[in-house]
């Protein structure tokens, strides 16, 4: 059921993305479950690894590489997902600080405990 909310939650992070930040757009329902599905998919996976391999350049950047990797890894997603466009690294750049923001935002609103049920 937490996996559920989770998904429900960062497609409406991504609905959200796409009405804020001009040069992202979703085309449907499926898209957008599958990108906000993907995200967290790769978000879980790659980043952490995408952070430990960058660990030099994060030290020297006081960690705001950390946006670099996530905006390709927006863009990333957005390349594999057919009807989830984002315009270029810039878009990318600004969707991904919108949908942390909104995610944190309705993780706050919306709790959802780690603990497997």
């Amino acid at each position: 059921m937490n996996l559920l909310l989770r998904l429900a939650l960062n497609a409406i992070a991504l609905l959200v993305v796409a009405h804020v930040v001009p040069g992202v757009h979703l085309h449907g329902v499926v898209p957008t479950l599958v990108a906000a599905l993907l995200l967290g998919v790769v978000n879980a996976i790659l980043r952490p690894i995408l952070i430990v391999l960058s660990c030099p350049i994060e030290v020297l950047t006081l960690g705001l590489f950390t946006l670099v990797i996530n905006s390709l890894l927006f863009l990333f997603v957005a390349r594999l997902v057919p009807g989830f466009e984002v315009a270029g690294f810039a878009a990318a750049f600004w969707g991904a600080i919108v949908m942390a923001t909104v995610s944190f935002i309705l993780a706050l609103i919306f709790p959802v405990s780690r603990a497997t049920d």
